[in-house]
């Protein structure tokens, strides 16, 4: 029984990762197909890209809750007692978001990948699932680092490099479990192995800025 409950759990968290809500979102609201727009990708930030601010804050917002939910939902499963089960939950949905069955990409015919986002906020929603202040620390963290270092792949890596620290942090001075930290170190090789093509980028040189260090670039061209 318990097999079948811990399958069920896994199964409805990469469904419920799966749900593209970007790609719906952005359809709704301004007709384009998100996935031919920037990267390409699902997430709060391509949806920004494609609809505006509201857009992708609304899907980001639903994609921390997938993240979020997928922690309740093995909670509420295994009666605050699996915990393992707690942070594969978040980690299917993450793999769901990333490489969402609703998405498939074919190539002459043949199924070749999945498509969907890059993970950064199904895994700060895993986070927040697992201890909810930590979005308190998270979000503002990755606020600075997105409008400080300029780039929005090294603001989706810090999330889950954050959710180590805290999670280690409460792990020693507050008896947390343990695996919350495994969580962490999951949910970051795994943004790591979707961001591929931006760390490439980013070691080029060639990485798209944002924030104040964009708009510091884009003066210095104009004087110069």
């Amino acid at each position: 029984m318990q097999i079948l409950i811990v399958a069920g759990v896994l199964l409805a968290s990469y469904l419920i990762g799966s749900i593209p809500f970007g790609l719906i979102i952005v359809r709704i609201t301004t007709g384009k197909d998100i996935r031919a727009i920037e990267s390409g990708r699902t997430g709060g930030t391509n949806a920004m890209r494609a609809g505006g601010f509201w857009v992708g804050l609304s899907t980001a917002i639903l994609d921390i809750l997938k993240g979020a939910g997928t922690v309740w939902l093995a909670r509420w499963a295994g009666g605050g007692e699996w915990t393992w089960l707690e942070i594969l939950a978040p980690l299917m949905a993450i793999l769901g978001h990333n490489y969402s069955i609703f998405l498939p990409i074919f190539e002459n015919g043949r199924l070749v990948r999945f498509s969907g986002g890059a993970g950064g906020a199904p895994s700060l929603g895993g986070a927040f699932g697992l201890w909810w202040p930590s979005i308190l620390i998270i979000f503002p963290l990755g606020f600075l680092i997105f409008f400080g270092v300029g780039y929005a792949s090294v603001t989706t890596m810090s999330v889950a490099f954050l959710a180590i620290i805290i999670f280690t942090v409460r792990f020693i001075l507050a008896g947390s479990p343990w695996q919350y930290i495994v969580f962490g170190i999951v949910a970051e090789l795994l943004l790591m192995w979707s961001l591929r093509p931006n760390i490439k980028r980013l070691l080029a040189g060639t990485e798209r800025l944002h924030g104040w260090r964009a708009k510091r670039r884009e003066k210095q061209g104009q004087g110069s």
